[in-house]
């Protein structure tokens, strides 16, 4: 049995594929099939099953698999903080996220870190929701994930950092623009710009609608919240989206939008109090086994949105 044996099992199982698995580490599926006979063999049992839409763990898998995710991730920090200790204020945090976060919630926590420590790497990898942060954190050396706090997800610690107020932005002009609020009610009849009901920040939205009453009719549906305010400053529809730091500005009603375009002028971002706000913040593996300089790194982030 071997560390490599290990990683390939446990991939395996996250992802439920042996094909998948091969792909993401350019080999063969036969390749990827050998380590895990190898551990059948030492252990004595059988460890997947075949399903007709991938495999799964056995019972026994599940007990493998468990023990295994956590020595390997409490591996994997140890040899990253020998590495700290090695390095002095030196190598990187390894952050996972969406494609818009940067922009709106860590561009000033990024400027102060690499002023405090300039020998730091930031690297950051794109996905495209919160599960596939999650999924990326569990099966890589990634350090932080920046979610949409929802569910508890297993081997993963959520940690919120700020909630988001719901609001509806519109055009100025609108007849909605004007208002100081609006309520769950005055949605029903407008064309909606539709987060991904797979994604979180999406179904909590569904949730809330579902228990307002409010059934949104057709819209059109897009795959994150900068698109949504493109959609409503294009007049292509009424977009309900987190109210993200930095969008808000003093003003009658609703308040504007820095930048906005186009014939209908400037957006205008009218809360919708009776929804629940969004929470978001950092998820990692183990809070306690973060390197020194990735605890730093997610700290400053919230200090700088709280602040």
């Amino acid at each position: 049995m071997t560390l490599d044996d290990l990683r390939v099992f446990v991939a395996v199982c996250r992802a439920g594929s042996l094909s998948a698995v091969a792909r993401e580490l350019g080999c063969t599926q036969s390749a990827v099939s050998q380590h895990v006979k190898r551990l059948e063999k030492e252990t004595r049992v059988s460890l997947l099953e075949r399903q007709p839409r991938g495999v799964v763990p056995t019972a026994a898998g599940r007990i493998l698999w468990d023990a295994a995710s956590d020595g390997l991730a409490g591996l994997d920090l140890a040899l990253r903080r020998l590495g700290d200790l090695v390095d002095g204020e030196s190598g990187a945090v390894r952050v996972t996220t969406g494609g818009t976060t940067v922009r709106h919630f860590m561009a000033d926590a990024i400027v102060d870190f690499r002023h405090r420590y300039p020998r730091v790497s930031l690297e950051f990898q794109t996905e495209t929701s919160s599960r596939r942060c999650f999924d990326a954190l569990l099966s890589s050396n990634l350090d932080l994930a920046w979610i949409t706090i929802g569910e508890p997800v297993r081997g993963i610690e959520q940690r919120p950092a700020i909630d988001l107020p719901w609001v509806l932005a519109v055009r100025e002009g609108d007849p909605l623009a004007g208002r100081d609020s609006v309520r769950v009610a005055d949605l029903a009849d407008l064309r909606l710009v539709r987060l991904p009901p797979n994604s979180t920040s999406g179904g909590q939205l569904d949730v809330a609608f579902a228990g307002s009453g409010l059934r949104a009719g057709p819209g059109t549906s897009v795959a994150d919240w900068d698109t949504a305010l493109l959609l409503a400053e294009l007049g292509l529809g009424h977009a309900v989206v987190p109210e993200l730091p930095g969008m808000r500005e003093p003003g009658a009603g609703g308040a504007g939008v820095d930048g906005g375009t186009g014939a209908g002028g400037p957006l205008r971002l009218v809360p919708i109090p009776e929804l629940p706000p969004l929470q978001v913040g950092w998820a990692v593996r183990r809070w306690d086994a973060l390197p020194p300089l990735a605890r730093i790194f997610a700290d400053t982030v919230v200090r700088a949105l709280t602040a």
